[in-house]
């Protein structure tokens, strides 16, 4: 689920190696088409830092500074495309098996590319990982459904209570630690409006780039 078609499997492998030098892990990749006919594509990378799951704004800039360079000295994408780097947000993508032990307890939808008990859809509280099954405790239902990991098409923490305390103490946390790096670090832009830092919206972290 990092990686939904064969091109974004193709650049997540290029991306992966650039981010763990940075201790980050890439969340997700996409490149998606332009809402505009014959306007730029999105490439969009979610990351997040290896030790506790959250990224500063900074660490979004050196990872997007990283990934530029690769991509104008290999040009691995034609044409026109804009690249965005952010965090995963608080209602993030449940992408590895992993992240659904870490959000134990939390509220998510999940789909899959099969039907299950009837249906693809399923919303639940997360109850870990077994065998290399998603534990779900379904709305209305006693019993925990068992979901191959394999069958998660897509899958999302929902924006609840809970959640958005969680999201908040992290806000705090992020602001502390860029803080802590604004004397060490330079962004290297002339212009501010070229890195958009909306995570009163959005819990993300952007930097645009049109090639």
């Amino acid at each position: 689920m990092r990686a939904k078609t064969s091109e974004d499997r193709k650049l997540l492998e290029i991306f992966d190696p650039i981010a763990e030098a940075q201790g980050l892990d890439i969340v997700r990749v996409r490149l998606m088409g332009s809402n505009k006919p014959g306007g730029a594509r999105r490439l969009q990378i979610m990351a997040e830092r290896k030790i506790d799951g959250d990224i500063n704004v900074n660490q979004c800039a050196r990872l997007s500074r990283a990934v530029s360079a690769y991509m104008d000295e290999h040009d691995p994408i034609a044409g026109e495309y804009i690249l965005e780097v952010s965090s995963p947000g608080i209602d993030r993508p449940l992408t590895r098996l992993k992240d659904f032990e870490t959000y134990e307890g939390l509220e998510a939808r999940l789909e899959l590319d099969r039907l299950a008990e009837g249906r693809k859809r399923f919303r639940g509280k997360l109850a870990g990982v077994e065998d290399d099954h998603v534990a779900i405790d379904l709305e209305g239902e006693e019993d925990t459904a068992m979901i191959p990991f394999a069958w998660i098409i897509d899958a999302k923490l929902v924006l609840t209570d809970e959640l958005m305390k969680r999201g908040a103490e992290q806000r705090a946390s992020r602001a502390d630690d860029e803080d802590d790096e604004d004397e060490e670090f330079d962004d290297g832009f002339e212009d501010e409006e070229d890195f958009d830092d909306d995570d009163a919206a959005n819990d993300d972290e952007e930097e645009d780039h049109k090639r």
